[in-house]
Order: structure tokens, then C-alpha cells, then sequence
């Protein structure tokens, strides 16, 4: 029976190749599930066999020790440069897509809000 072993909701493509080669060059037979055509799927990588969870989880823990020092060194050199991303950054970038968002942030509440007080909630 396939067991799970790591879920790739939400991981950038660079770590699931790095993932992927880690377990094809430690001999460990495992497959790949993706989110189908609608995204609604859980991708994820699959092992084979159960009995390899213990050195695939042993692997996986090391790599993203390893890789978690990796983001935050480039992180602190990135602060340290000026180069981080904020929100006013991405705001300056895109700021009508910001006022788009926030208008219908704004219109979504609104129309919740007047909903609880027609109904008398």
C-alpha cells in the first residue's frame, strides 16, 4: 500500500526537484500525484513501500534543515541589501490590482455585515 510522504500543496518548484532528486538518488521508489485540471487534487509525493518511510523521512528532515538555513541566510542578505519584498513594495509594483482587491475585500464585507443586520441577527 502507498503511503505519503510529502505533500506538495504550496511548494515552490525548485524544492520539489530538489525533493525528487534526493529520493531518486537514495534508491527510493516513490511516485507522483498533481493536482489535476482543476487544482483540486492533493499533489504529493507517494511511497511504494512502507518500509521506506523511516529513511525517506530521515532524508527529508536533513534536506529541509538544511534548506530552511539556506532561505533564511539568503532571507538576512537580502534585508541586510534592501532587496526584500514588502507590502508596500508589491503595492507600489501593481497598485491597481491592490485597489481592485481591497475594493472587493471591502464589498464582500459590506454585503455580510448588511446581510446579519436585515436579518436581524
Amino acid at each position: 500500500m502507498s503511503t505519503l510522504l510529502f505533500s506538495l500543496q504550496g511548494v515552490p518548484e525548485d524544492e520539489a526537484d530538489e525533493v525528487r532528486a534526493l529520493l531518486s538518488d537514495n534508491g527510493i521508489d516513490f511516485y507522483e500525484t498533481s493536482a489535476g485540471n482543476w487544482g483540486i487534487s492533493m499533489p504529493a509525493l507517494w511511497l511504494r513501500d512502507p518500509d521506506e518511510l523511516p529513511t525517506a523521512q530521515r532524508l527529508l528532515h536533513a534536506y529541509q534543515q538544511k534548506r530552511c538555513a539556506e532561505q533564511r541566510a539568503l532571507y538576512e542578505q537580502l534585508k541586510k541589501e534592501g532587496k526584500n519584498k514588502r507590502l508596500f513594495d508589491v503595492v507600489k509594483e501593481k497598485p491597481l490590482q491592490f485597489l481592485l482587491y481591497s475594493g472587493f475585500i471591502a464589498l464582500i464585507v459590506y454585503v455580510s455585515i448588511k446581510l446579519l443586520f436585515e436579518l436581524g441577527l
